[in-house]
């Protein structure tokens, strides 16, 4: 050990960053002998729907900073609030106490969702707020003496997190797999087909979906807490669609059996759709509705499990009882990212109320439509709201391509070339922007997406 403390540059020169960032950084979701392999990127400053590198090269942020991203980045009004509330207190514990934004900020999420949806739980990101409404189901249910109401159902393909519940209660063989043996029983049901373009149903049939799960429910309806989803999208499965209609017979469904309804709208909330919420365009109660990334727009970490008085109402009673929801975070509430919350919110409201974003979404739909629809190398797209998906193929006549030769991964760091930052899932390339692009920006994403598209796909025929 040394005596004295290494001298660290305050402006490291890219290179030296590099080297910095291979031998120190593990890198979420990737596999770090692949990384180490690639061109590196150190994104420095934000501004709009742009960020720049360390080179001072420019960026579409065409994945919305991990789906997070609503207004921009260096918003000023979401700054100035920042900045204000900084001056005031950046930090004080929730456990016990109360803060004015916090109060706030419940009252607003309260307004804003379906009726009975009153009270708010706070934390720090989409995992943590899944976990909590599944502690919160089975401890009502505990509490309401139904002990053996203690099994979950998911959607198939679902994803809910990375902690262990959310792991359980998901259906990410590939991601969660190896973890197996530790989670908590499940059960899954089928997920619908649908497939949607601009507003324009090819497909749509949620009837083995919701065969599948009644005949779950009819026979276990006495040992489930809670049916779990993603509403309208499941993002990480590739933005997979769902029928109009569909979400209002899944909430039929557990209202029939005496199960809670449990949400993730983790990706699909804040705006991602169209509306504040997905739920609210089928008039859907649930039990629990669960928030995170837009809902501070890509500035803190904050996520709040939303829930009903009579959830609430159960865990009441004398300390001795031992009946409270003992859960809680170091920055549950965190005031810097209340008021962020808050101020972000402001702005959806007026960017909705004004019609803005159905008019960004619409051209949108319009683009993607245009550029892939026919394209030789795509084998299906979808788009729904702010959100789409190209799955790729090799081409009529031609082998199909190995799980290494990781195409996806190829068309986006080529997209990076061409001043566009985009993220894969295997072999399908997920396109989520910030919800204020513009149409010109629009017009770079796909005509970026296309070029860097076919520069690998006319490598690959070589």
């Amino acid at each position: 050990m040394t005596s004295a403390l290494k001298e660290v540059p305050s402006n490291a020169s890219t290179p030296v960053l590099n080297q910095w960032d291979r031998r120190h950084s593990w890198h979420p979701f990737t596999q770090m002998q692949e990384y180490c392999g690639l061109p590196q990127l150190h994104v420095e400053r934000g501004e709009g729907c742009w960020l720049w590198d360390s080179e001072g090269n420019r960026y579409l942020d065409g994945n919305a900073s991990v789906w997070t991203n609503a207004h921009g980045h260096n918003d000023p009004e979401i700054n100035a609030a920042l900045k204000e509330q900084i001056d005031k207190v950046a930090h004080s514990t929730y456990l016990g106490l109360s803060h004015p934004l916090g109060a706030e900020l419940g009252k607003k999420l309260a307004d804003l969702s379906p009726d009975g949806l009153t009270r708010s739980v706070f934390s720090d990101n989409g995992s943590c707020a899944v976990e909590i409404a599944l502690k919160l189901s089975f401890q009502f249910w505990q509490l309401s003496g139904q002990l053996d109401k203690r099994l979950v159902v998911g959607m198939e393909n679902g994803y809910h997190g990375d902690t262990f519940g959310a792991m359980a209660a998901g259906n990410s063989g590939d991601f969660h797999g190896k973890f197996s043996p530790w989670l908590f029983e499940s059960r899954t049901f089928a997920a619908p087909v649908c497939e949607e373009i601009d507003g324009q149903v090819f497909e749509a049939d949620a009837s083995r979906s919701l065969d599948s799960l009644e005949k779950i429910l009819e026979e276990d309806a006495a040992r489930v807490a809670a049916v779990i989803l993603e509403p309208s999208i499941q993002g990480p499965a590739g933005m997979r669609l769902q029928p109009n209609g569909f979400l209002k017979e899944i909430e039929g469904l557990c209202r029939r059996f005496d199960v809670h309804l449990i949400l993730d709208e983790v990706f699909v909330g804040c705006g991602r759709t169209g509306t504040m919420l997905a739920c609210e365009s089928e008039s859907v109660q649930p039990d629990f509705l669960c928030l995170a990334k837009g809902l501070t727009a890509g500035y803190l970490p904050l996520a709040a499990t939303l829930t009903t008085e009579r959830i609430y109402e159960a865990f009441l009673g004398p300390f001795d009882s031992g009946n409270g929801f003992y859960h809680g975070h170091t920055f549950t509430g965190n005031p810097l990212a209340a008021c962020v919350a808050l101020k972000s919110i402001e702005k959806l409201e007026r960017l909705i109320g004004s019609g803005q974003l159905e008019e960004t979404i619409a051209y949108f739909g319009r683009r993607f439509a245009a550029a892939f629809q026919a394209h030789p190398n795509v084998r299906n797209l979808r788009q729904r709201g702010l959100a789409a998906a190209i799955d790729l193929f090799a081409g009529e006549g031609r082998e199909s391509w190995e799980l290494n030769d990781r195409v996806g991964m190829q068309v986006c760091v080529e997209a990076r070339r061409h001043g566009l930052l985009l993220r894969p899932l295997l072999d399908s390339i997920l396109i989520v922007p910030p919800l204020i692009i513009s149409h010109e920006e629009i017009d770079f994403l796909f005509e970026k997406l296309e070029a860097a598209l076919d520069a690998v796909m006319n490598n690959l025929s070589h």
